[in-house]
């Protein structure tokens, strides 16, 4: 009886073994377990020199309020809308901090990607670093494209997990791209369309200055170099007389000399609260150009209320997004309008044109997890490359060789208003359909 029993025994392990543990069922596979969230890390200067840069934030959050309104990010993977939730570190405006912040989103928070509104490429080149080390698709705003492929070509190997947005000072988009030929995707052609309406009241004497930073430097180089071959007279530059360090606080001797020389244009590039300084430091002088241009230093309202007065009236700005634009895009209903319409609903501040600028990025990357149809870092990247999408900025596609998006550029001038916000900077130059001006430039600048 014990022989039978055994051999029986024997079959039925070995059936279990063949139909059960030797091969795979519907019924042996575990589950997926469904994330809860969605988890999107973004560092910032939200305090500090760069806190006006860091408002931008807004936009992110806008568009993470919005696509959770309609469940989240649909995964095919789980076959199910997902919810995202940002978390946010503030950089204090310092660059040594974002790398180590970076990482901590990355390794403790366990974010799944990174996204960020618009920054300077100092800002931006530690979380760059963090994403290649952790295969951690981010999508981030770092300025003028000269400076940022400067950064990225000194790093080896570059970049292939960091989707850039910005501006081009004078490169050309390459043949192929929707961009390529339209004066309007660079900034050259848009300063001197501005200027060129009225160069010719001026002596084209130019005082150019610069923050001595990987932003700073390179607008100096270029800028002055092209406005010598357009025929004006940029003091100083065999010497790059104007370019200054972080930090100074005494402009005075610089402002002397162009004073003497008689400058009538005066364009540079620097932080907000450094132009403060210098700015109030030219009219205690007596310096008084014709034609003013603080490239990164007037983006915004925050920065140019602080210089105090009637000290922001007539100088001009570069303006990326503003809530006229014609073929911006949100999610759900949202709209430009509507989307300027919340930002002063919360802050009762004026647009910040930086909003659009991370709407924009929230936007690609959810487009981006959405078509990956799982949150696995490679295939997201793969699908951020492949990105040809509308959205808060209009046509959003990322040149495959360098992984960066152009903006168009328009020129504004911030000027009093008798609205609740006493400033204002409508476009008064533009080649673009999309952002037309809608005021006129204010020559000469007003002194009274």
């Amino acid at each position: 009886m014990k022989r039978p029993f055994s051999t029986l025994l024997k079959v039925a392990l070995a059936t279990a073994l063949i139909f059960g543990g030797g091969a795979k069922s519907a019924l042996s596979e575990p589950a997926k377990k469904v994330p809860k969230e969605i988890l999107i890390g973004a560092t910032g200067g939200f305090t500090g020199p760069y806190a006006a840069f860091g408002q931008g934030i807004f936009g992110l959050q806008a568009a993470i309020e919005d696509i959770n309104k309609q469940g989240g990010v649909y995964l095919k993977e789980y076959n199910k809308k997902i919810p995202v939730r940002l978390i946010t570190r503030d950089t204090q405006s310092d660059m040594l901090k974002v790398a180590p912040l970076a990482e901590e989103l990355i390794l403790r928070q366990k974010v799944n990607f990174l996204a960020e509104h618009l920054e300077p490429p100092t800002m931006r080149q530690g979380a760059a670093v963090m994403a290649e080390k952790y295969k951690i698709p981010y999508v981030t705003g770092v300025g003028p494209f000269e400076s940022w492929m400067g950064i990225k070509g000194a790093v080896t190997p570059t970049w292939k997990y960091t989707w850039a947005y910005g501006f081009a000072i004078g490169t050309p988009p390459p043949e192929g791209d929707f961009r390529h030929g339209k004066k309007g995707y660079l900034m050259v052609p848009t300063w001197f369309g501005a200027l060129g309406s009225y160069a010719e009241q001026t002596n084209k004497k130019v005082a150019a200055f610069g923050l001595d930073d990987a932003d700073g430097r390179p607008w100096y180089m270029a800028f002055t170099g092209i406005a010598k071959d357009a025929g004006y007279d940029c003091y100083g530059i065999d010497k790059q007389f104007g370019i200054f360090p972080p930090g100074t606080t005494d402009f005075s001797s610089v402002i002397r000399e162009w004073k003497r020389y008689g400058c009538e244009i005066l364009w540079g590039n620097c932080p907000g609260p450094d132009y403060g300084i210098l700015w109030r430091q030219a009219r205690t002088l007596g310096f008084k150009p014709k034609i003013v241009f603080a490239t990164r230093a007037s983006l915004f309202f925050r920065d140019i209320e602080a210089w105090g007065g009637d000290l922001p009236h007539g100088v001009g700005m570069e303006l990326f997004w503003d809530s006229s634009i014609k073929d911006g895009v949100g999610i759900g209903g949202t709209t430009p309008k509507s989307l300027a319409q919340r930002w002063f609903d919360k802050t009762g501040e004026p647009l910040n044109q930086g909003i659009g600028w991370s709407y924009m990025s929230g936007q690609v990357l959810f487009n981006a997890i959405k078509r990956a149809g799982t949150l696995d870092g490679a295939k997201v990247n793969k699908a951020l490359g492949e990105t040809d999408m509308g959205s808060m900025y209009g046509r959003i596609v990322f040149d495959k060789k360098t992984q960066f998006h152009r903006f168009n550029v328009q020129f504004g001038q911030w000027r009093k208003t008798d609205k609740p916000w006493k400033w204002e900077a409508p476009v008064v130059f533009s080649f673009n359909d999309s952002i037309p001006a809608t005021g006129d430039l204010i020559f000469p600048m007003p002194y009274d």
